[in-house]
């Protein structure tokens, strides 16, 4: 076991099995940083520190993995071949800990990478399977809209940045579907406005903020270039000038056919074949085992975390976000399912809980 950065964790398992067959090198992820927000939900395991809480599932992601590594650890003499079982920091803050990770080796000579992601919104004993694009590209922007103030009941005297800011608001989400093929449009969204005080007063400035979501790197560019020109041509057609912010986030997570086809495989196994979801559309948050999907053939999935009694199922990154604990055992049968695929392993998922 190693710690690539300060906050992380490598851990190695070699076979000790000798066989004629294929060597696979393995990677299994899981993300196990939390989140600043205040946790309103009541159970055994609520987050010990204030203002801090596991909203995004990951300490269910680290326990799973955690529970497949012991079982397979255990069973090392009916391995062929390594397993790397990485403990991921920073997925949640830009640039993301996997790229470090990425960068310091711990991909080198793995043939596939495998990882799970809860979902609150499927049921327990389902997990979800999506070839091709799975998550997409996030891009944010701070835009900074400059005027000349004034006072209200002369605003022709003013160059009003309010009145600025609304129109391209409106524009940018008019080039969406104008500039941009309609199955390759990316969502964008304003999610800040702000400008002025007092009631009485044109602002000298307003600021605004939002994101870009893509689904592939030209849209992407295409995105930003259309959205700068909105702006660049609205402020200067009405004597503004502007500041433009960027935040380049991470790449698609693109799931490759082999791996994906493993991953189906053996949640059929796991979960049965009526449980197995089948998802048309990416998921337009975003998730940075990118920096894995680029490098190698790469399979992450969703994990159904809700339990139907427990009433409604609260969306990740909210307060009272919950987990069934009881969909924990799917997700570590899930990566020893798939050891069992690549390495021979040959350890029944059915007797793992017993």
């Amino acid at each position: 076991m190693t710690r690539p950065t300060k906050t992380s964790v490598l851990a190695v398992l070699k076979g000790l099995k000798e066989s004629s067959e294929k060597q696979y090198t393995i990677a299994f992820r899981a993300d196990i940083d939390a989140l600043p927000i205040k946790e309103e939900t009541d159970v055994e395991f609520k987050s010990k520190n204030h203002g801090v809480m596991h909203a995004c599932g990951h300490d269910a992601h680290a326990a799973m993995l955690l529970g497949a590594a012991k079982i397979l650890s255990n069973n090392r003499k009916e391995i062929h071949g390594e397993i790397r079982f990485i403990f991921q920091h920073a997925e949640e803050v830009l640039p993301g800990g996997a790229s470090e990770l990425v960068e310091k080796g711990v991909l080198e000579g793995v043939d596939y990478a495998f990882a799970l992601h809860v979902t609150p919104h499927e049921k327990t004993g389902t997990i979800c399977i999506r070839e091709g694009v799975f998550c997409a590209i996030a891009d944010d922007f701070e835009l900074k809209i400059i005027g000349r103030g004034g006072h209200a009941s002369t605003p022709e005297l003013t160059i009003d940045p309010l009145i600025i800011g609304a129109e391209i608001a409106v524009s940018i989400q008019q080039f969406v579907s104008r500039k941009i093929a309609v199955l390759k449009a990316p969502v964008v969204s304003i999610t800040k406005f702000t400008s002025g005080s007092a009631l009485n007063v044109i602002p000298e400035y307003a600021e605004l903020g939002g994101t870009i979501r893509s689904l592939d790197h030209d849209s992407r560019v295409k995105a930003r270039e259309f959205l700068e020109q909105i702006v660049k041509g609205i402020t200067e057609a009405l004597g503004a000038s502007y500041e433009m912010l960027w935040y380049l986030g991470y790449p698609a997570v693109v799931n490759e056919k082999n791996a994906v086809d493993i991953s189906r495989a053996v949640v059929e196994e796991v979960c049965g074949k009526n449980n197995v979801i089948n998802v048309e559309e990416p998921f337009f948050g975003t998730e940075d085992f990118s920096a894995y999907s680029e490098v190698v053939p790469s399979s992450m999935q969703f994990i159904g975390v809700h339990n139907a009694d427990s009433g409604k199922a609260f969306p990740l990154h909210h307060p009272k976000f919950m987990i069934d604990e009881k969909a924990l055992k799917y997700g570590v049968e899930y990566f020893v399912g798939i050891a069992n695929k690549l390495c021979s392993v040959k350890q029944s998922t059915v007797d793992i809980f017993k």
